[in-house]
């Protein structure tokens, strides 16, 4: 959908604050297009289901559209949680294969529609054993190992994992509510409130000691910003107030500017750690008597 964005010299604008665009849309899910063909293709074996004879070839064809649609479902899953896991340095491997497990349903979908076509089990176990290699040649398989979680506490790395799932419904809840407003700007707005808060779960989970020092904004302040948009949004769409509009949006800069002030003070923290590391290693190469470089 398009925007308009307003910067310092657009026609209305005040001239005295630029308002610069959200970060950009994430590309569509790949493969998305496909899992939708799928979806559809499972329509097929319940409509030809009601020109079979006999309740056993009607039950047949009913369980491969259902055992096609779920493959198709869980595909699609499997995608984003393994999107998920790629755009993050440190990552668990997802709990369930989502995506081989669909590749099981729809071969198992595409064994039930043409056993009862073809009357053979023979022919339909070869041909979902075809359907099942063709889905995981076309989506490949789930992440089957962690990724950047070599020397990382699993402890901690669990509690960042729990912060921040519980942060992300915080997002999420704000960005529902602002739709409510009917106003483009108030969404991008919060979009780039998003991307910020992001950035912030990014740099704590590549060091998930920062937890403690970003447990305020992954909670109280993100669950502060939530209330406030949902109240926001109801009135600004019963009464277009632009008073109320112009402090939201205050609000709004202030949690930015924490956010990148409480991001940066982490970096800062990280590099003290490894200035720390280094020192320490240096003296004990000197203890040592093992020549060390200034």
């Amino acid at each position: 959908m398009a925007q308009r964005y307003e910067g310092r010299f657009s026609p209305g604008a005040d001239g005295k604050t630029a308002v610069s665009p959200p970060p950009p849309m994430s590309s569509p899910l790949p493969g998305r297009a496909r899992t939708s063909v799928l979806m559809v293709l499972a329509a097929l074996p319940a409509i030809t289901a009601f020109f079979q004879d006999g309740a056993v070839a009607l039950a047949g064809n009913l369980a491969a559209a259902a055992a096609l649609f779920g493959g198709a479902w869980l595909t699609r899953e499997g995608m984003k949680a393994e999107a998920a896991w790629a755009a993050r340095k440190i990552a668990r491997r997802p709990a369930v294969p989502r995506k081989i497990l669909g590749a099981v349903l729809t071969g198992a979908g595409v064994a039930l529609a043409t056993m009862t076509g073809l009357s053979g089990l023979i022919a339909g176990i070869v041909y979902g054993g075809v359907a099942a290699a063709l889905h995981l040649a076309s989506f490949g398989l789930d992440p089957l190992s962690d990724k950047g979680m070599e020397g990382i506490d699993t402890y901690q790395t669990n509690r960042v994992a729990r912060s921040i799932e519980e942060a992300e419904k915080y997002l999420a809840a704000m960005q529902d509510a602002v739709r409510r407003a009917k106003d483009r700007e108030a969404e991008a707005r919060v979009a780039r409130v998003v991307a910020r808060a992001r950035q912030m779960f990014r740099t704590v989970e590549e060091d998930p000691r920062d937890l403690s020092a970003a447990r305020k904004f992954l909670g109280v302040y993100l669950m502060g910003a939530r209330d406030a948009t949902a109240k926001f949004a109801d009135l600004y769409a019963q009464t277009r107030d632009a008073t109320a509009k112009r402090e939201y949006f205050a609000l709004l800069d202030d949690l930015e500017r924490g956010m990148d002030a409480k991001r940066e003070t982490l970096l800062i923290t990280d590099r003290t750690d490894l200035d720390v590391e280094i020192e320490v290693l240096r003296d004990r190469l000197k203890r040592d008597g093992l020549p060390v470089g200034e």
